[in-house]
């Protein structure tokens, strides 16, 4: 593999610690160090702020403004829409005899900055050294509640070390954001209030027409005064120092949106300031810390090393998993239909923060297993966008729904035609993601009522985008691009073809389930929508005469004339290329057989069941060493399989990538922010690959597979009101529940039945 580690960051099996401050790598700290709780997020940028290079993040979930694109061919939108930074609500300017803190100016010494995974707070301190000599320890802690998600907190602490004397203190909030790329703020505010200990501003986005409150009460050992002006407000206090003695300033701050505007916004959103500051910040703390303890009690993954192992190496891929398990579990819980898992999560602006198909591909395994009604909840944000998808059919003069490449409300948000019009893979995936949770969930209400209307659509779509090759009768996909998108408007992209075929037996077989168990409900579903049983034979005959080029070996050819591109040695490509789209010609990208991330291999992992073991194989050897992994999904699909056939060297290699993608910058594009994807498919490299789970086929299967490296593995799954745990060892593989009735799986091929006390099988 072409790249390389860049390791900065100190190994701790529950933190993440930097030591010391590097101004050039300010920026990939911030996207490590960002902390969300599904309603908003904030990356670790510094508090004071000044010259450091940086990006001030603050988002809040669903929030975002237009943008006209222009005129253009027919099928290519006119207008997006894209993530704006919301209220900067950390900003504080500390001033010490006239001297301003910023880290890009002033002398300071023992900085330190960390995540507690345990106690979802970030930290960060140093010791801040005067021009006249004064040394002040500076502490700076944030936690965005998991709990009530529209609070936050703030604490600055003050150590004078050899001094006495005083601070002054001001605690900025305000809507004067700008959005990096754009160099332009969105918000116009609509109301402003600035008085005594508080400061409020309701302000909308000037074309989507949302409205947000930010508020903000400031807790300090001496008096507050507040002013207000323009969108911001700013709480000021002069903070009494005393040498050995720690003072200390608590902000409270309530980010709303909820879809209210006007008065109703105001009213609601002073009540929840009001509550959030009658509420101890060491409440809150605790509330954290026990929401996280919860949640590593039911998901945690534990990693042991062997006696001969690089034992630093092991505990950095611990570090990397828990990391992975936790900024996953900030990004979505389920708390609200508005929400989907954008690409950087609520850590960056890069890819406007739009969802893409990943989510239903591979975020959602680690909800199914951990939070099904999370899984339930992404689920109906694509039910509840269906007209969308129908509209963006039609403009693709298609019928039925199409999926949008990138969205946050549901509308088609790309500007490239290349994408939004050629990748039929968000379809697919929303096709596959309610095959697989119904699958796994057994909750055929989700199906009558949302699923299988969208199976229908989907379908219909698929159905109306096929093509018949006038020479061998076979259909398939013209003009597309598939999941490697480093090849475009190519035929009979394999991966296409196989799941345009699954998602069209999947629909028939659902509307044929819910004719026999629902009929009623059935019936009016097809009279609503038009549908009559030629369309489905229609269906049934597209997805049996489905062109799957393949040869006598196995060996699938990725799309038409695959086989006779240029090859590129993708290890002869320096590190200082990456990421390849800033330092490579588009056009030149497209000109080899160079993967940007698993295709076929795709397909095998998520209908893994459906292929045998040597047809994964002869797949996974061609197709690895031609795979570059500029998708942060990548690494993980080919541990996973590498994995389950054996190659434990290549699957660990892999699993240390995807684990540690962002924490070692691999990709050297961290700085934009975290990879959300990769975050997921750490977790399912775990469960997937060394547990060995499948659950596409009858039941639960595993085939647990543990590297030489490692003395224990350890991990919990939620399946059907039960919690499997699995323990993974060099003789053997155990196997219990902590909760629910007992259960069969199949473990290496033979029925098992779970129960509270331990199963033990032997290790093959």
């Amino acid at each position: 593999m072409a790249k390389a580690a860049d390791v900065h960051f100190a190994v701790d099996p529950w933190k993440i610690i930097e030591n010391g401050f590097d101004p050039a790598y300010a920026r990939v700290s911030e996207s490590v160090f960002s902390l969300a709780n599904e309603s908003m997020g904030v990356r670790g940028c510094s508090d004071e702020g000044g010259a450091v290079d940086s990006l001030r993040g603050s988002y809040v979930n669903g929030v975002y403004d237009l943008e006209d694109i222009g005129r253009s061919y027919r099928g290519i939108i006119d207008h997006s829409h894209f993530m704006i930074p919301a209220a900067e609500w950390l900003m504080t300017d500390l001033v010490l005899d006239g001297e301003r803190l910023d880290l890009g100016r002033v002398r300071f010494r023992d900085f330190r900055r960390e995540l507690d995974l345990r106690a979802g707070t970030l930290r960060r301190s140093f010791v801040w050294q005067t021009a006249a000599g004064k040394e002040l320890r500076v502490t700076f802690l944030r936690a965005l509640d998991m709990v009530c998600r529209e609070r936050a907190l703030q604490r600055v602490e003050l150590e004078p070390l050899n001094f006495s004397g005083e601070a002054e203190y001001t605690a900025t909030l305000s809507f004067d954001t700008v959005h990096e790329g754009r160099k332009a703020c969105y918000w116009q505010a609509v109301r402003v209030q600035a008085e005594g200990e508080c400061g409020l501003v309701q302000a909308r986005t000037l074309r989507s027409g949302q409205e947000m409150f930010a508020g903000a009460v400031l807790q300090s050992p001496a008096p507050v005064t507040a002013e207000g002006e323009g969108q911001t407000v700013r709480l000021k206090t002069t903070v009494p120092l005393r040498r050995g003695e720690t003072a200390r300033v608590d902000r409270r701050v309530v980010l709303r949106y909820d879809g209210a505007s006007g008065e109703k916004l105001w009213a609601e959103g002073t009540a929840a300031l009001e509550a959030c500051a009658a509420v101890p910040a060491e409440e809150l703390l605790s509330a954290q810390r026990r929401y996280w303890e919860g949640l590593w009690r039911t998901s945690d993954i534990t990693i042991e090393a062997a006696p001969a192992a690089d034992a630093q190496a092991v505990a950095a891929e611990q570090q990397g998993v828990r990391y992975c398990i936790f900024q996953l579990t900030q990004t979505y819980n389920g708390g609200s239909l508005r929400h989907n898992i954008g690409a950087k999560g609520l850590t960056g602006e890069a890819y406007n923060g739009h969802a893409f198909w990943d989510t239903e591909s591979c975020c959602l395994p680690f909800f199914l297993f951990t939070n099904p009604a999370a899984a339930r909840s992404l689920l109906l944000f694509r039910f509840h966008t269906l007209p969308m998808a129908m509209e963006r059919a039609k403009m693709l003069d298609c019928e039925g729904a199409c999926y949008p490449i990138a969205t946050m409300n549901g509308e088609e948000a790309c500007p490239l035609w290349q994408h939004a019009s050629l990748q039929l893979q968000p379809s697919t995936a929303v096709a596959y993601g309610i095959w697989h949770y119904v699958h796994l969930t057994g909750d055929r209400a989700f199906l009558w009522d949302c699923g299988a209307e969208m199976l229908l659509q989907i379908a219909r779509f698929l159905a109306s985008r096929a093509g018949r090759d006038g020479v061998t009768g076979k259909y398939g996909f013209f003009g597309v691009m598939g999941p490697d998108e480093f090849h475009m408007m190519v035929n009979n992209n394999a991966y296409t073809n196989y799941m345009g075929k699954r998602t069209l037996e999947s629909a028939a077989e659902a509307l044929a389930l819910m004719a026999r168990e629902q009929p009623a409900a059935c019936a009016a579903l097809r009279e609503r929508t038009g549908l009559g049983d030629a369309e489905i034979a229609r269906w049934r005959e597209i997805a049996e005469n489905m062109a799957l080029p393949q040869d006598a070996s196995g060996l699938i050819e990725q799309h038409d004339g695959y086989f006779n591109l240029p090859h590129t040695d993708i290890q002869s490509i320096p590190v200082s290329d990456f990421p390849l789209y800033d330092h490579w010609s588009y056009d030149r990208i497209y000109r080899t057989d160079m993967i940007k991330q698993p295709d076929v291999l795709m397909m095998l992992y998520l209908y893994n069941s459906s292929f045998p073991e040597a047809v994964k194989r002869v797949n996974y050897e061609f197709y690895q060493p031609r795979t570059i992994h500029e998708s942060s999904l990548s690494p993980a699909i080919h541990s996973i399989l590498a994995a389950e056939l054996g190659k434990m060297d290549e699957a660990v290699d892999f699993f240390g990538f995807a684990t540690r993608l962002d924490l070692d910058n691999y990709n050297r594009n961290t700085r934009e922010g975290l990879h959300i994807t990769s975050i997921a498919m750490a977790w399912a490299n775990i469960v997937y690959g060394f547990g060995g789970l499948r659950s596409d086929g009858d039941g639960l299967s595993f085939t647990p597979r543990l590297p030489e490296r490692w003395q224990r593995l350890c991990f919990s799954i939620v399946y059907r009101g039960r919690i499997i745990r699995v323990r993974l060892a060099p003789e053997e593989t155990g196997f219990s529940l902590a909760e629910g009735e007992p259960l069969t799986v199949r473990v290496y091929g033979q029925p098992c039945t779970l129960t509270a006390a331990e199963t033990r099988i032997p290790a093959r």
